[in-house]
């Protein structure tokens, strides 16, 4: 919002409005992220962020808006950072001020302002975990409407020093913003979005990603594909009206990965009417169930090894209505999630 020459910038959190004002030609993005790395700070010192905390610690918060923020300019929003010279109490320590002045200043004003020096592990270790979402809407022939996966890469580092990791992927892995001039098919991997954490070095991304990790757990990068998705799944339902009173259903889910891997807590859910009255299952894997409070049938399945196919048959019996239109519209599509 901007009122005269004043532009107001806020995200709501916590039923607290966190707000900043200025009057210059700012990015607006750059503000928000601001704002949302500001609150993840105040997390991090003192639990959850709402009205009272903000009272309780009113004196630690401005001594943290003091240090992130320099005559208005961001300068360092990382808490672990921040932790080193601003201690919970909001008073730095004395032996830090004493002992680690260079240490400090070069950390604040470096150009690896995430990850602090001296750090030491008797044991060095580094965990990945690549985590994917798949959102695909399917029509009740079974063809596919729209597709996409969203991923993230998960580390969390346990590493001595100042390392450099080299993060390796698939060679033929390329971004879409690349190839958009190129006319010929590609066979490898197009990715449409991808960001990464600011310890990434930019630049020659295609096969292989050069960081210094911070210390713990960070996300490495994320990033969505829209196009040569091969869904792990096959989901076939069979819904028929036998009379005003009763709806016959049957699902069908045939898991298309190879034998060698394993499909867990699978979870299908099959909607019902709101005027369902009872409901008989029986499933041929798996454990199925209606809640009542959802108006659904929760089917699921711990382990599905590859090329199977289970079904789940439901005979629903409904109270009668004469609203032909709420019959239609409580056909709601089914949705699946999985490991």
């Amino acid at each position: 919002m901007t009122i005269g020459h004043t532009s107001f910038f806020h995200i709501y959190t916590g039923n607290v409005y966190v707000c900043a004002v200025t009057r210059q030609n700012v990015n607006a993005a750059l503000v928000f992220e601001l704002l949302r790395c500001l609150v993840e700070v105040f997390k991090d010192y003192f639990g959850d962020f709402d009205e009272n905390s903000i009272k309780n610690n009113f004196s630690l918060m401005y001594e943290l808006l003091d240090e992130v923020l320099d005559f208005g300019y961001p300068q360092r929003t990382e808490s672990e950072v921040l932790k080193t010279y601003i201690t919970q109490q909001g008073v730095k320590s004395a032996s830090q001020s004493l002992v680690e002045p260079q240490r400090i200043t070069m950390q604040a004003t470096g150009a690896m302002s995430w990850r602090k020096e001296g750090i030491r592990y008797k044991l060095n270790e580094l965990f990945i975990d690549v985590i994917e979402t798949v959102n695909m809407l399917l029509s009740h022939q079974g063809v596919e409407l729209s597709a996409d996966v969203q991923g993230s890469v998960m580390i969390n580092c346990h590493l001595s020093g100042m390392p450099e990791c080299k993060f390796g992927v698939n060679d033929k892995l390329s971004l879409q913003s690349r190839r958009r001039g190129n006319s010929g098919s590609s066979k490898g991997v197009d990715i449409d979005d991808i960001s990464f954490h600011q310890c990434v070095r930019l630049g020659g991304t295609d096969k292989g990603i050069t960081f210094v990790p911070p210390d713990g757990e960070f996300e490495l990068m994320k990033y969505r594909l829209t196009s040569k998705i091969s869904p792990p799944f096959k989901l076939i339902p069979i819904v028929r009206d036998l009379g005003r009173t009763r709806i016959e259903a049957k699902v069908v889910v045939k898991s298309l990965y190879k034998t060698m891997l394993v499909g867990n807590n699978i979870e299908v859910r099959l909607p019902c009417p709101s005027n369902t009255a009872r409901v008989k299952l029986s499933c041929s894997k798996g454990k199925a169930r209606f809640k009542a409070a959802e108006q659904a049938v929760i089917w699921r399945i711990k382990k599905l090894e590859g090329q199977k196919e289970v079904t789940l048959s439901a005979e629903i019996e409904i109270v009668p209505t004469t609203d032909r239109e709420q019959r239609v519209t409580n056909k709601a599509p089914i949705s699946m999630k999985f490991e």
